[in-house]
């Protein structure tokens, strides 16, 4: 099943367009603007297109804030709120998907 979901995903990654500023998700945008070292825009892009195939807009959004503010993706992870655990359960499937790809 991993195999079959990685594969559909590199499939789609080679169909997809390369994104622009306009059209990038924000992931991607605050992955781009970052100050981390290994961010790159071929990285970012690859990050964008997985956050894509796995979170919804919203999730998006609040994942992105996590690269401005660490301390937000600790409370949250730290958080005993049933929505914030099941926002944790599907970032951090985002980010074994996305270190999987790009990494």
């Amino acid at each position: 099943m991993k195999k079959s979901v990685l594969l559909l995903a590199a499939l789609m990654m080679a169909s997809a367009p390369i994104s622009t500023p306009a059209s990038a998700n924000a992931i991607e945008r605050a992955c781009n603007q970052s100050d981390r070292r290994a961010a790159n825009r071929q990285l970012c892009g690859c990050i964008g297109v997985v956050a894509d195939m796995t979170l919804s807009r919203t999730d998006q959004r609040q994942a992105a804030r996590f690269f401005s503010d660490p301390q937000r993706a600790q409370d949250v992870r730290m958080s005993d709120r049933a929505s914030d655990e099941a926002f944790w359960d599907r970032y951090r499937s985002f980010g074994e998907t996305a270190e999987a790809m790009c990494g």
